[in-house]
């Protein structure tokens, strides 16, 4: 069995890279999805899906180092479940409401669009084959 799952969206805040007891480099990205519609009622709806994205390797060095808050970025990578729902992580806010946020481990970040900061052009591709951490390694 597989599956994969491609998202494209805006980096809600900057990365932040960690290191596991392996010295292996892990960023972690929260990143927004968006879209709007029409619902049938005629009402214009907006819904924003959360993802928190963990890439590994030389690829969360590059990530780290050249993406920032408000960049665009495609993401290629796997959910991981939560362990406790076998599904997205849930939450309650501060003011009582439910949240979930997705949990996805890349495989390919490609840098979408400009944004600040130097580094490489629109569609700098950091793909490589990520060795798989174990659930001890992953810091969160």
């Amino acid at each position: 069995m597989f599956h994969t799952i491609i998202i494209v969206g805006n980096l809600g805040r900057d990365p932040e890279m960690r290191y596991l007891p392996s010295g292996q480099p892990v960023t972690t990205m929260n990143i927004a999805t968006s879209r709007k519609y029409t619902a049938s009622d005629g009402q214009l709806v907006d819904e924003t899906i959360w993802f928190r994205v963990s890439v590994f390797g030389k690829q969360a060095e590059a990530c780290n180092q050249y993406l920032q808050k408000g960049r665009s970025v495609l993401v290629e990578g796997r959910i991981k479940p939560d362990p406790a729902t076998g599904g997205p992580k849930i939450w309650t806010r501060q003011d009582g409401t439910p949240g979930a946020s997705f949990e996805v481990v890349a495989a390919t970040v490609r840098f979408l669009g400009r944004g600040g900061g130097e580094g490489p052009a629109a569609g700098g591709d950091f793909a490589e084959t990520p060795s798989s951490p174990t659930e001890d390694d992953i810091p969160f």
